[in-house]
């Protein structure tokens, strides 16, 4: 990358715009290649003026040298190519709803789909309303539950979050709730409804596919599409930019949710994702315990395939790479020793940003060890599922999502659930991950919420696919143990047993003190519902049934 971009993304971190640096002679605009090391440093001072001062100077020269190196090949190269492809490719939204920024929620509502509109009692909810469709069973065919679609809409800063739900099939009155969020950060919570856990899948030619596994077989289930800008939602001004705005973002939305449908309220409430929701559901889930007045209770979480704490997680790219995850070696003996090599500085960045997190800190801490991974994606293999060949790099190595984003695309289909004012469909959106990055957010820690949450006496699961290299099971299993809370020690000192589905099948191994559970699932990638969908459902039921330890035979 050369200068001028890589100052155009560091500009974007730091809150300026390049704009605003056309005129200001910022010794950083010198740093390239040949610039010394004062001149790097005096822009990094420039750009960050606060978090730099509070570096050792030790610290500062790290930042230097890894400012500089982000002008490498494959660091922000890559991603700013990402982005770039994407932004190429991608529609603007629909200028029907975004270029009319209307008085009042009910004449909003009332030019869409003939939503409900519902606002709250509450004062402190008067700039948030509920749009709500009951969409009719028979229309699109994905299920014969009740179900609903509509946006939590933000009015004074023109946020617009699509949600989609489904009742359960057994006992809607008494079973769980379930908000489900897919991860990215960027990426579609359709993803899980039509890929992996819903009750539908798409098939080739667009129609749908019942699903006898879905996850609303025992529980009603929520989609939501966050952070904003992110598959049906949509933005007409600010944007999200880490996974603590998201979260009070949600907060509000459950809070709606649930006023709005308050027959549910006496129910158990749980809160499932995987992937970059090994971040937002820690957060999320503690902005809802630190909540007071909360209108509703939060039963449990379930993490899959999680990228929580990143210090170490980062340090098993090489080893599931290297035959030590239970599958055989996929690179050489050279590229295995040279990640090796590489993880010390991976590990030097990250640990400063732990201690202090800021854009400055933590974003070469992402670009470098995120770049360890590079001789496995030179194999093609997919990131997900060891075991395969990356299918179509489009639409995340599965040529399926292909298939749900132009479902999704249907006109049909947008009017049926009321995102007719969304011109294009994508089931993850670069925008919002190139934000996420670029604040820092990656690699921050957030399992000290999950520690927070099991002293509040909030059940935890941690499940992972254990043939998924991206987050996988090996980095996951050792951050559960090393986790620090009261019953660290209990926890870390049980063992890895047998876990049997109802139906008698050998699905995995478990691991399991009081509330906080560890379980690795055999023969499945990152998306555990999508491989195993039979155990996937065996395990949500019995979790969000009370059998936190998988010990129930029947």
């Amino acid at each position: 990358m050369k200068l001028l971009a890589l100052l155009a993304l560091a500009a974007s971190v730091s809150g300026f715009s390049l704009g605003n640096l056309k005129d200001v002679q910022s010794p950083l605009l010198n740093a390239a290649g040949a610039g010394s090391d004062a001149e790097v440093l005096a822009g990094l001072k420039f750009q960050f003026p606060s978090e730099m001062q509070s570096l050792s100077k030790e610290n500062q020269e790290l930042m230097i040298e890894s400012w500089a190196q982000l002008q490498n090949e494959h660091s922000l190269d890559k991603l700013q190519s990402k982005v770039t492809q994407y932004l190429k490719s991608r529609k603007p939204v629909s200028s029907k709803n975004l270029n009319n920024k209307l008085k009042n929620f009910e004449t909003f509502s009332a030019s869409v789909n003939n939503f409900e509109i519902f606002t709250s009692s509450d004062s402190k909810f008067d700039n948030y309303a509920l749009r709500v469709k009951e969409n009719s069973p028979e229309i699109l065919g994905l299920d014969s539950v009740k179900q609903f679609t509509g946006y939590l809409d933000i009015k004074d800063v023109d946020k617009h979050f699509f949600y989609w739900f489904f009742e359960s099939r057994n006992d809607p009155e008494n079973d769980p709730v379930i908000l489900w969020l897919n991860g990215g950060p960027g990426c579609s919570s359709s993803t899980g409804l039509f890929f992996e856990l819903g009750p539908s899948s798409i098939n080739a030619e667009l129609r749908p596919v019942y699903n006898p596994y879905s996850w609303n077989t025992n529980a009603s289930v929520i989609f939501l599409d966050q952070p904003v800008g992110v598959g049906y939602s949509y933005t007409g001004g600010e944007e999200v930019k880490n996974t603590a705005t998201a979260a009070k973002d949600t907060y509000v939305f459950l809070e709606l949710f649930f006023q709005k449908f308050p027959q549910f309220l006496k129910n158990k409430f749980h809160i499932a994702g995987e992937s970059y929701a090994g971040h937002y559901i820690p957060q999320f889930a503690s902005e809802i315990i630190n909540q007071a007045d909360r209108s509703f209770e939060l039963s449990s979480v379930l993490i899959g395939n999680g990228i929580t704490d990143s210090l170490i997680q980062y340090a098993y790219y090489r080893p599931m790479a290297c035959g030590e995850g239970g599958y055989p070696q996929v690179i050489t003996d050279e590229e295995c020793d040279r990640m090796d090599s590489q993880y010390p500085k991976c590990k030097l960045l990250t640990q400063l940003c732990y201690k202090s997190p800021s854009a400055l800190t933590c974003v070469p801490s992402t670009v470098y060890c995120e770049g360890m991974m590079k001789p496995y994606e030179d194999t093609g293999l997919n990131p997900y599922d060891i075991r395969r060949k990356c299918e179509d790099e489009g639409g995340n190595c599965y040529v399926e999502m292909d298939y749900m984003d132009d479902y999704l695309n249907s006109e049909f289909v947008k009017n049926a659930v009321g995102a007719s004012n969304i011109d294009i469909f994508t089931s993850c959106d670069d925008t919002v991950f190139r934000n996420f990055i670029l604040d820092g957010d990656e690699t921050k820690p957030f399992q000290q919420f999950v520690a927070e949450l099991l002293e509040n006496d909030v059940p935890v699961l941690l499940y992972a696919g254990d043939k998924d290299y991206i987050c996988n099971w090996l980095g996951n299993h050792a951050w559960s143990d090393a986790l620090e809370y009261s019953n660290h020690e209990q926890f870390a000192s049980e063992k890895l047993k047998d876990w049997v589905t109802l139906a008698g099948k050998k699905a995995g191994e478990v691991k399991n003190y009081g509330i906080f559970t560890f379980l690795r699932i055999y023969d499945a990638g990152h998306m555990v519902p999508y491989d195993q969908p039979e155990n996937a459902l065996d395990m949500v039921n019995r979790w969000i049934s009370g059998d936190y330890a998988f010990s129930k035979t029947k």
